[in-house]
């Protein structure tokens, strides 16, 4: 089984701050890191390490952060497509971490923006039966739904994590089999029709919601010092135990990834946060004790 992860891969650059700034005022701040990130590649990243095989299909720019992207991913097992660079900047992304651990993003998104279909479906042509699409929100609606609706007609099993959200989105829900949205995006997106749902509710824990049934599994404690990708920590190791275990999502799936998000927070940065592969490949084999 292949995932495929079509989203976006950016150079993300944190700041620590005392505060998030109020409009109109300036404040002093310290770049502390400089790592790849993007809901894409970050999931993807994590997928890789936890043994999954996993193509990133994702746009880089033919500047500089484009040739430190790259270089940057060598070093993860997963593969990069398309090998070239698009005549654009590559996107970043500015995070400002604040004293008490909450964090505030700004990304661009012209690399993503200029990413087509015909440029992204030729390396999904390989694609068959109980392969997975992952998809975030990053694109428009109808590049979405584009990608989704050619996931169904190869037999993928398809995987929606909607953020950055799109009230649009709710329209793709016939088209999803697993989603995984935090409360704010399961209010405005009502997306209780999915086979497999996953409501996240932060530092409290999650629920699973399938067949008109709820299971609360309650959240790994951590001393959070940076929450900056602990979502797509928690996806990516969710998605990655059912996938080793030939499960639906379930409650030990989601202890899975409540332990690896809580790896994720307690470190700062992003990609230098994620548990290594060694670290997945012991918590994958827990069975499920807090």
């Amino acid at each position: 089984m292949r995932v495929y992860v079509v989203g976006n891969i950016v150079v993300d650059e944190t700041w620590s701050i005392s505060d998030m700034p109020k409009k109109g005022t300036s404040i002093h701040g310290v770049k502390v890191s400089q790592d790849v990130g993007g809901k894409g590649a970050n999931q993807a990243i994590i997928l890789s390490r936890c043994g999954i095989d996993t193509r990133l299909i994702a746009a880089t720019g033919n500047d500089s952060n484009g040739e430190w992207i790259r270089q940057q991913i060598k070093n993860e097992p997963l593969t990069l497509l398309p090998d070239g660079h698009f005549n654009q900047h590559s996107d970043t992304s500015i995070i400002l971490n604040s004293a008490d651990g909450d964090n505030a993003i700004i990304t661009t998104t012209a690399a993503a923006d200029t990413f087509s279909l015909d440029d992204i479906i030729p390396h999904m042509a390989e694609a068959t039966a109980g392969d997975i699409l992952l998809q975030q929100g990053n694109f428009s609606l109808d590049k979405t739904r584009a990608l989704f609706q050619y996931a169904k007609t190869r037999g993928m099993t398809t995987v929606f994590n909607p953020s950055p959200v799109n009230p649009d989105f709710c329209h793709l829900w016939p088209l999803i089999d697993i989603a995984v949205v935090n409360e704010s995006e399961a209010e405005q997106l009502q997306p209780y029709t999915v086979r497999s749902l996953v409501v996240t509710q932060g530092a409290t824990g999650a629920w699973l919601i399938q067949a008109g049934q709820r299971q609360f599994c309650p959240a790994f404690p951590a001393e959070a010092l940076d929450t900056t990708g602990a979502g797509d920590t928690f996806l990516a190791v969710m998605l990655a135990s059912t996938i080793l275990r030939g499960v639906a999502p379930d409650a030990l799936a989601l202890t899975h990834a409540s332990k690896a998000a809580a790896i994720t927070v307690s470190r700062r940065g992003t990609l230098s946060a994620f548990p290594d592969g060694h670290e997945l490949t012991a918590l994958l084999a827990l069975k499920g004790e807090h």
